[in-house]
């Protein structure tokens, strides 16, 4: 049964008023307003796993930004989690949000996949504390060509949807375009896209010629022993660093177990026993 048919006349609200309530309901404290937070340097990298494995590595690295992902959960890949934002945060590093699903499927881009898309980015991004006014870049990770940039761009319309959706209001984040120089043009073109993020795949239409990149793949870092991509920056690109974090550290691992308590040595235990007995 529906909880309004056991509201009493009196307390009924106009119906009209009922979206607004719910959705404020819904909300949880006001995220934070982005800041220009400058970078060490304009390079970065991209990188799949949870880079509180890597800290060591990161930190005195140089680098500037580092980009990570939002994720459907079924992926078998890390999602960015707060944890980790509060480490790379707390390195000086700026923090690119990147969501990816299916981005290598051309019969995946659709507005319903960018709508939906768009709704479990912002959920994320909010768990993270991502402040607002920063991007999340979407990925199209294919060689899209022109007979296929409609779906594109019809998908990017959804992005745009959902991200309104989401906040109820004005989109909470800028969005920005990761994918061949072809297909940062034409979302830009469109208006659906504040930040484009070429790929390294420069055999890809449009990618030699394109200049409008705020960040561009440039294939890896010798002085880094993990998996990775390098990317170069510049100007505003959507990066942020969250406000509030706790010191940067390794993810915590479980002591061994012959740390956990001391052991008595064996000739304890016979005064142990005695002592109890009173022997």
């Amino acid at each position: 049964m529906s909880i309004f048919a056991t509201l009493r006349p009196a307390l009924l609200v106009p119906s009209i008023l009922l979206p607004a309530l719910l959705l404020a309901s819904c909300q949880s404290e006001p995220l934070p307003v982005a800041t220009v937070q400058p970078p060490l340097s304009n390079q970065g990298i991209d990188l799949p796993r949870d880079a509180s494995d890597v800290l060591n590595e990161l930190r005195g690295s140089g680098l500037g930004f580092v980009a990570r992902y939002y994720r459907n959960p079924e992926s078998r890949w890390p999602a960015l989690t707060p944890s980790e934002a509060q480490r790379l945060s707390s390195l000086g590093l700026n923090i690119v949000a990147v969501w990816e699903s299916h981005s290598h499927d051309p019969a995946y881009f659709s507005y319903a996949s960018g709508y939906n898309d768009a709704l479990s980015a912002s959920r994320q991004a909010r768990a993270v504390r991502q402040p607002a006014g920063s991007a999340i870049y979407f990925a199209v990770d294919y060689d899209a060509q022109p007979a296929a940039l409609g779906s594109v761009i019809d998908y990017f319309r959804g992005v745009s949807a959902g991200l309104s959706a989401a906040s109820g209001a004005m989109p909470l984040y800028k969005v920005g375009v990761y994918g061949s120089g072809a297909v940062c043009e034409a979302v830009k073109r469109a208006g659906l896209a504040h930040y484009s993020w070429l790929s390294n795949s420069t055999a890809w239409a449009g990618s030699l010629g394109y200049r409008g990149w705020n960040i561009r793949q440039t294939g890896r870092l010798s002085n880094l022993s993990f998996d990775h991509d390098a990317d170069e920056a510049r100007d505003d690109y959507g990066g942020f660093r969250l406000a509030a974090y706790r010191a940067a550290a390794p993810a915590a691992s479980a002591p061994p177990p012959e740390a956990a308590a001391p052991r008595p040595q064996d000739g304890q235990w016979l005064t142990a026993i005695r002592s109890a007995f009173s022997l």
